[in-house]
This record gives C-alpha cells, sequence and structure tokens, in this order.
C-alpha cells in the first residue's frame, strides 16, 4: 500500500522545489500558477498512480455518473449511459472493473483498446458507451495529474470558446432561450401523432409551417436544426426536407434511420441542406460508411455512446479529410458536456454541442451561456466538479423509453 504523505510532508516539498528556484526567475504570477498546479491532486506528482475502485450511481433525470477512484486521491469523472439501459451500462462497468483495477489510468488509449477488443463479440450501445464513459474518466485523472485542461493534451486550443445549441419546439422556447443567451437552436417536425409511413399532404403542410414560425422567431441571422430522430420514412423525408428547403434549417438530422446508409446518401445528394447523423453510430468504424458514402456533412457522435474522447477524436480526424463537420450529440448530463467541449476546443472542424443541461444543480461551476457560446475551461481534466451537496437529492431514478403506438390500429411506431 503506497504511503500517504502527511501535510508536512506536502510542505516541506513544496518549499524545497520552490525554493529551488532563484526570486528572478520565476515571477509573483508564475509561482502561483506552479502551487495552483502542485495542488491539483492530494500530494506532489509520482510515477505511480493506481486505479483502486469503479463506483457509479443513478442521477436524475436519467443519468448514470462514474466516479473512476485512485490512490492518488484524484477520481476521474464519466457518463457510461444508454437511455433506458442505466442499470444495464452500470453492470457493465462492473464486469470491465477487474480489468481496470489496479492499472495505471493514464495509459488511457491502452486501455481503450484492451477493454474494446478483449471483448470478443465488440461494439453495440452497451459495451460502447460503458467504454465511453470509463474513457471520459481517464482523461480526466490524467488532465488532474498533470494539472492541464484535456484538449491541452490533444494538443491544444483551436478555437476561444464553443458554440452550443438549445432544444425549443415552440416560438416561446425559442424566445425563452434566446433571453438565456442561445443564438442556435434545434428542433423536431411538428407533429400530433407519430408519423406514419406514408403521410397526406396536410401532415407535410403543417411540418413546414411550424418549422417556418420558429424560423421567423429565431430571426435570419441564427441557427435552428431539425431532427427527424429517424423515425420518417424515406419517401416522407424527402417531401419534408423540399417543405424546408426554403427556410434553411442548420441541419437534417436523422432524416431516416441511420442504419439505412445507402438512402441517406440518395437524400443528401437530392437536397442543398447539411444532412445530420451519428448519435446512434459507434467508434470509427461505424462512421467509416457514412463518410465514405457521403451520407452526411454534419456528423454527431455521442461522447457517452460512441467511444469517448479517445475515439471521437479519431472520428473527426477522419470526418476532416472528408471535409465534414462535427457537431456532438449530447442529451444528456454536464458531464458529458464538460467531455464534448474539451473535444470541441481541440479539433478544427467543429460546428456546433448539443446539451441540455449546464450543469446547475449538479456542478459546483456551471457552465455559463455568452452570445451563444461557452467559455473554454481552464480547470484540470474535464475541468468541473460535482456539488455531491445538490446531488444528494438527485441521485436515484426509473426512467425508461418513451412507447409509442398507432392511435387507431395499437401498432409499434418510432418515437
Amino acid at each position: 500500500m503506497t504511503r500517504t504523505r502527511t501535510d508536512t510532508d506536502r510542505r516541506a516539498w513544496l518549499k524545497g522545489a520552490l525554493g529551488a528556484l532563484s526570486a528572478g526567475a520565476l515571477a509573483a504570477t508564475e509561482r502561483g500558477a506552479l502551487a495552483s498546479t502542485l495542488a491539483v491532486a492530494d500530494e506532489p506528482p509520482r510515477d505511480r498512480i493506481r486505479i483502486t475502485r469503479l463506483e457509479t450511481f443513478l442521477v436524475k433525470p436519467r443519468w448514470l455518473f462514474l466516479k473512476v477512484h485512485t490512490d492518488a486521491g484524484l477520481v476521474g469523472l464519466g457518463e457510461p449511459i444508454t437511455e433506458g439501459r442505466a442499470l444495464t451500462c452500470a453492470a457493465a462497468i462492473e464486469e470491465i472493473a477487474p480489468y481496470l483495477v489496479g492499472q495505471d489510468p493514464r495509459r488511457v488509449v491502452h486501455h481503450w483498446q484492451a477493454i474494446y477488443r478483449h471483448a470478443f463479440y465488440r461494439g453495440g450501445p452497451i459495451l460502447t458507451s460503458a467504454l465511453s464513459g470509463i474513457d471520459q474518466a481517464l482523461w480526466d485523472i490524467k488532465g488532474k495529474a498533470l494539472g492541464v485542461p484535456v484538449y491541452e493534451l490533444l494538443g491544444g486550443p483551436t478555437r476561444d470558446r464553443v458554440r452550443v445549441y438549445a432544444h425549443a419546439r415552440t416560438p416561446e422556447a425559442v424566445r425563452q432561450k434566446k433571453a438565456e443567451g442561445f443564438t442556435a437552436f434545434k428542433t423536431g417536425p411538428f407533429k400530433d401523432r407519430p408519423a406514419r409511413f406514408v403521410e397526406p399532404p396536410g401532415f407535410v403542410k403543417r411540418v413546414g409551417e411550424k418549422f417556418a414560425e420558429l424560423r421567423e422567431t429565431v430571426g435570419p441571422d441564427a441557427d435552428i436544426g431539425i431532427d427527424f430522430h429517424g423515425a420518417i420514412s424515406p419517401a416522407t423525408a424527402r417531401l419534408l426536407i423540399k417543405e424546408l428547403e426554403p427556410h434553411q434549417p442548420m441541419f437534417v438530422e436523422e432524416p431516416v434511420q441511420c442504419q439505412n446508409v445507402d438512402v441517406m446518401a440518395e437524400i443528401a445528394r437530392g437536397t442543398h441542406l447539411p444532412i445530420a447523423t451519428g448519435e446512434r453510430i459507434f467508434t470509427k468504424w461505424g462512421f467509416r460508411e457514412i463518410l465514405e458514402k457521403q451520407a452526411a456533412f454534419v456528423l454527431q457522435p455521442d461522447l457517452c455512446h460512441a467511444g469517448g474522447i479517445t475515439e471521437c477524436r479519431l472520428i473527426a480526424g477522419m470526418a476532416e479529410a472528408y471535409y465534414a463537420a462535427i457537431a456532438p450529440h449530447n442529451p444528456l448530463g454536464p458531464i458529458s458536456l464538460a467531455a464534448g467541449v474539451q473535444l470541441a476546443a481541440a479539433i478544427p472542424n467543429f460546428l456546433c454541442q448539443e446539451q441540455v443541461s449546464l450543469g446547475e444543480g449538479y456542478l459546483k461551476k456551471p457552465f455559463v451561456v455568452r452570445e451563444g457560446y461557452l467559455d473554454l475551461p481552464t480547470g484540470p481534466g474535464l475541468g468541473i466538479e460535482l456539488d455531491e451537496d445538490a446531488l444528494a437529492d438527485q441521485i436515484g431514478h426509473d426512467w425508461t423509453n418513451p412507447e409509442e403506438y398507432d392511435a387507431d390500429d395499437g401498432s409499434v411506431m418510432d418515437w
């Protein structure tokens, strides 16, 4: 067992380290920065750091948070969740834990490869989501151990701030989000029931009219995307896109089921609107077909599903080679947002970051929107700290996926 340094030991170490630097060579501000860096861990940096345990806990409204503990006092945060399958993801983390306990958390990519490739049945939403949350937590630990944000470990910032968008389905919601500082939005097609395989002209017209209202509310200089959620048939999707083209949405997300790549590519070639997809695509191998067939111009990997920061950085590099943009998917919690912001800060082809929670009631310092953007975090690792007191009232949930049925015949519908 590693011996824990006493406070006296730490003070002596710091005094010796600072004393070795001449007063003329180290300005007062630099001394403060060095002390701040060293204060990230409970003791000075050392060669040996080992993972001691993995802890998951359900968090309202539908999230799963992960803490990866180490013997250095550093704790990494992640969100290893598949919506509606939180307990299954928690069980997957528990099964992976025997491999990680005792390992050095700083070998992030090595652990990604081991967890992914040592599973004979690879990928899938559960295992890749579990891996994604672990990967986020390991990057958090590595950044904390070195005293720098994760984006510094990915090559440094490519931008000064990160644009975010908000969900808004009504003009009133748009106005509220505009008042909160947002300049980009996303909605869904208007519906008073789940979409059927073939829809009459009235359905198409209503979708177009409702989107036109939102476009008028946001104005010509703001952005608003629309998400079909993969719940529209190819024939109806084509009709809706033609109806939407005059209003120039920022993108059309999942116009058809994301696995229907050939049809999505045909739709992309038939419109000047950017097609977006990716929330249900896993790893670089899943995105390869999307890029090769030019089925989408905007890729939306979810850092809680697609493989974490490690994999999404590679996906962004692949997308750059095809002149495609990255708009990370995130309908989840503030840890997911923090991971997405770190990635967005480090890649050149970033478009916009989705969010539904800036961390109020979950983080000690929630994110703040200014003129549609978030400032780059300056803290080490993911740059966030959970508010444990506030979280005490948020523990536990039993959220399940919605169940949609046709009102006329009772058949199962996509939601």
